[in-house]
């Protein structure tokens, strides 16, 4: 029966039987999401004079208010409880809200001080960083197309050694510590405004605190710069949780092969505005750095869509040998 198959099927083949406009709908929802987290380093410059350590830190706090009020509404709490009665998944939210605040930390530090370009680098080769991590941490066994993408990421990471002179420390620091973000996070298995507000509320009490500390100082921002800078430091928050909450509407409405492709416009974007909108240089040994990258995930995103192509393929066929043995029954054909 189709229902049967339709309730046994996998989470990707239900995705790709929502109806046409259900597809388009989570379609324009992805698009938006890696559009916003493409174009976000616009935005960074605007909170200046603020510091990076004082912008996190009001993002941690204002994303938290953003997300309870929409918690609020949709009137989705019993999560929480559940999470606090498991001491484990509560310990991996922890460690997911740490690794997330040196990846948020680092990036906004990265994008007010010049090195856009460097940063849209960590997004590019953080699928090979996540591919290596599984080899290296939960023994996975990689496909030759996947060993190869992952030996010419790792040659990029050398020749744009060369390019800037040193290690590219800021790209490597978010590639790897937002691969590690997706580790645990797979791990505490919560849904995207779920998983924001908790590690959130792990980051709020340290993060008013130190808001707090400015304040006594004398040197927050967030008063003596006028309502507009307080303003845009108060909407920190919705930059963050709202590319999330197209995130999660589209994740659930179109399949996984099309995400990953989608994944690749927030790096892309960031690095066409390092270059030109915010005009940094890239000399030659750069562009190769970056062009063996591009190659990289070239043979990735390949291999990757031939793989899913057969796994459809093979689905279709044993979802058809029931069928055609039960026509073969009903009318069997004299010899």
């Amino acid at each position: 029966m189709p229902v049967a198959r339709h309730a046994a099927g996998t989470k990707e083949e239900q995705v790709s039987e929502k109806p046409r406009g259900e597809r388009r709908t989570g379609l324009l929802n992805g698009i938006a999401a890696y559009g916003m987290w493409g174009l976000v380093p616009m935005f960074w410059p605007l909170l200046k004079p603020s510091g990076a350590i004082e912008i996190l830190a009001h993002r941690m706090v204002w994303s938290l208010a953003f997300v309870a009020v929409a918690l609020l509404v949709v009137r989705r709490w019993a999560w929480a409880g559940e999470l606090l009665r498991q001491p484990r998944r509560l310990a991996l939210v922890v460690i997911a809200a740490a690794v997330i605040t040196v990846n948020w930390g680092v990036y906004i530090w990265s994008v007010n001080s010049g090195h856009v370009v460097e940063a849209s680098l960590g997004y590019f080769i953080n699928p090979l960083v996540t591919i290596a991590m599984g080899v290296l941490l939960l023994k996975e066994r990689l496909r030759p197309v996947q060993w190869a993408a992952v030996g010419t990421g790792a040659a990029a990471v050398v020749v744009l050694t060369v390019g800037y002179g040193r290690p590219p420390w800021i790209s490597l620091c978010l590639a790897f510590s937002f691969a590690t973000y997706g580790l645990v996070k797979k791990k505490v298995n919560l849904g995207g405004v779920e998983s924001l507000a908790a590690e959130t509320a792990v980051q709020f009490l340290p993060a008013l605190g130190y808001l707090l500390w400015l304040g006594t100082h004398g040197t927050s921002t967030f008063a003596a710069e006028g309502a507009g800078h307080a303003a845009l430091l108060a909407s920190t928050g919705i930059v963050t949780a709202l590319p999330l909450v197209c995130f999660g509407a589209a994740a659930i409405r179109v399949p996984l092969s099309t995400l990953g492709l989608l994944q690749y416009m927030a790096p892309v974007f960031q690095f066409l505005l390092g270059v030109a909108y915010f005009h940094e240089s890239m000399p030659a040994e750069r562009w190769a750095g970056f062009a063996l990258v591009w190659l990289a995930l070239t043979m990735l995103t390949w291999d990757g869509l031939r793989t899913a192509r057969r796994a459809a393929q093979l689905r279709a066929r044993l979802a058809a040998a029931p069928r055609t043995a039960a026509t073969a029954q009903a009318d069997p054909v004299d010899a």
